[in-house]
């Protein structure tokens, strides 16, 4: 069976370099824009709350340990990312229902009418880039990058765990639990 170097070396080095230097480009846009869209200063919003508002508001409210670990992160990231979006109002902390002594993070109305006007900002966003592309494309890009993003989320948890060990085979299948959210 190839190890993780053979199988690196059997593949196109140029492809591999290409590649690597488009995720890193990519990564740069990302941030310079923060995607966030049309009308980029009214409509930018940190990485991390979109993310943090984009789970609670598909699963629904929840504590801070599984909102952690649905995003790979531990509980202290939450905690310090949930903060200020507590304090401007667009998260809830309440008692969780059976155990009143938990707290129950839940995406408030303000939170829900931000979320959604970031989106919408991020859906124009997407389009004027992919103006040019048929909606083949725009399927078949979607599909890979969230097989990609999936495969480095394997690739992180497999490193976290045991990072002398190798990658399983199977990152490269993988695909994410809820890729928009993570």
């Amino acid at each position: 069976m190839p190890t993780q170097s053979d199988m690196t070396t059997q593949l196109n080095t140029g492809v591999l370099d290409s590649l690597q230097h488009q995720v890193a480009v990519f990564a740069r846009r990302a941030e310079q824009t923060r995607l966030g869209g049309v009308g980029q200063a009214r409509n930018s919003m940190d990485r991390a709350a979109y993310l943090l508002l984009n789970r609670l508001d598909q699963e629904g409210p929840m504590g801070v340990k599984a909102l952690a670990g649905g995003m790979g992160i531990d509980s202290s990231t939450v905690t310090r990312q949930v903060a200020p979006l507590v304090d401007s109002g667009m998260v809830k902390r309440t008692s969780h229902p059976e155990d009143g002594r938990a707290v129950v993070l839940q995406l408030s109305p303000r939170g829900k009418a931000r979320l959604e006007e970031v989106r919408s900002s991020r859906r124009e966003l997407m389009a004027q880039v992919t103006a040019g592309w048929t909606e083949d494309e725009r399927d078949v890009f979607c599909e890979l990058l969230t097989r990609f993003n999936g495969a480095l989320s394997v690739a992180h948890h497999t490193l976290v765990q045991d990072p002398s060990g190798p990658l399983p085979e199977s990152a490269h299948d993988a695909v994410p639990q809820a890729a928009p959210a993570s």
